[in-house]
């Protein structure tokens, strides 16, 4: 998918490996390969003329979410996969610290602890909401 290529590509300019992947829209619809292909796209190309296009196929969703009962059949897919992309407290830190920022910018989650640890460790940190919402807690930091 268009959304997913670009960060491909900069993970692998950063010098993280990554299996060499084929650009969905190449293909025609009829393309034998396609048919045992995994095609990866964000949430909103689901049911989209993008993925009509491919025929049919049984579609998949990874998400922490998955770990909750009932996740997988109301979002209407076939499988479900647990992925979450939430870093532990030290990991999360540790990925701060490393960066060198002075200003971090907080979106979701626990914003009000973090935004104080931070500010705490002398760091200008804020939340900021963004146009997903928030897992856990509104912005208030």
């Amino acid at each position: 998918h268009g959304a997913v290529e670009p960060l491909n590509r900069v993970y692998r300019e950063a010098g993280i490996y990554i299996p060499e992947t084929l650009y969905a829209g190449d293909f025609k619809k009829t393309d034998p390969l396609l048919r045992q292909a995994l095609i990866i796209a964000p949430p909103s190309a689901g049911g989209s003329t993008w993925m009509r296009r491919f025929g049919d196929y049984s579609d998949a969703f990874a998400s922490g979410w998955m770990r909750l009962r009932g996740t997988r059949r109301r979002r209407g897919v076939d499988r479900g996969f647990v992925l979450s992309d939430h870093a532990d407290w030290p990991g999360l830190l540790w990925a701060i610290e490393q960066t060198g920022a002075h200003r971090v910018m907080v979106t979701h989650g626990s914003v009000g602890v973090l935004v104080r640890h931070l500010r705490e460790k002398g760091l200008d940190a804020q939340g900021f909401s963004t146009e997903y919402g928030d897992d856990e807690e509104e912005v208030t930091a």
